[in-house]
């Protein structure tokens, strides 16, 4: 019997009232892929992302996690929110945000099966060091470490990552992004990443999935980021650059976006 993929999108639409996001959407994501989310603001990244997590139905069309439909607080799904401040003030530790991805629904002293599981986790995101150091306490690149350690409890099929590159600077985006990779890579667990910047991910991504004002394509990284394409999403002229293996959009709705939202 063949395996159902983790995430698959048949026609797929989402509307507010009389507006609509995006429509006919067809996506299938399998085991370890990595899926880059591009877009300007206002196209539907986050809105994708809360349809998966089941805490927004679709207008029409299907939208299904292992076979089964999307539901709120499925175990199959993890997420990494974007970088926000934490108070320094804050007591909660490192290993105690870990321990709530694994139990959050059960909050008190973990089971030793749990407390192993932390730990096993810390290690993998290369945290161990910093476990019982409170979060307000740790540099940007640290809290994001710990909140993949945490997004990784579970041991989902799906790891949804909205805008973790935020507030970090290059040497951390890349760490990121790398750490992200590796996971994938050892779990086999799909990824889902929505970013700004492209070239932080762009070594890892497997498809891009652009959403745009007059509608969406989704291909490998070459097939969808040329002049060509971004022209027509936008309904404006849009030149892609690519250098030393970077790659650089220029024009568009700048208003919404950011120019160099694919460079740095």
């Amino acid at each position: 019997m063949t395996a159902h993929p983790p995430l698959e999108l048949t026609d797929a639409s989402l509307a507010y009232g009389e507006r609509t996001v995006w429509s006919g959407l067809d996506l299938t994501l399998r085991a370890g892929d990595f899926l880059t989310v591009l877009g300007p603001n206002g196209s539907g990244k986050t809105s994708l992302l809360r349809a998966i997590l089941g805490l927004q139905p679709l207008t029409s069309g299907s939208l299904t996690i292992l076979g089964r439909p999307a539901r709120r607080g499925s175990k199959d799904v993890g997420y990494i929110p974007q970088q926000r401040l934490i108070d320094p003030a804050t007591p909660v530790r490192a290993r105690d945000l870990v321990r709530m991805g694994i139990d959050g629904d059960r909050w008190g002293p973990g089971r030793h099966s749990h407390r192993e599981r932390v730990e096993e986790l810390l290690a993998a995101v290369g945290a161990s060091s910093y476990a019982d150091v409170p979060l307000g306490m740790l540099s940007g690149g640290e809290q994001q470490r710990v909140r993949i350690a945490q997004a990784l409890g579970t041991r989902p099929s799906i790891l949804l990552c909205d805008e973790p590159l935020l507030s970090l600077d290059l040497r951390h985006q890349h760490e990121v992004t790398a750490l992200i990779h590796e996971t994938r890579q050892a779990t086999g667990t799909a990824v889902v990443f929505v970013t700004h910047e492209i070239n932080p991910v762009l070594p890892w991504t497997d498809r891009v999935l652009y959403l745009a004002p007059a509608g969406h394509a989704i291909g490998a990284p070459d097939d969808v980021l040329t002049s060509e394409n971004l022209s027509a999403l936008y309904g404006t002229p849009v030149e892609v650059l690519h250098s030393q293996g970077r790659v650089l959009i220029v024009g568009g709705d700048e208003h919404s976006h950011h120019v160099d939202e694919v460079g740095e």
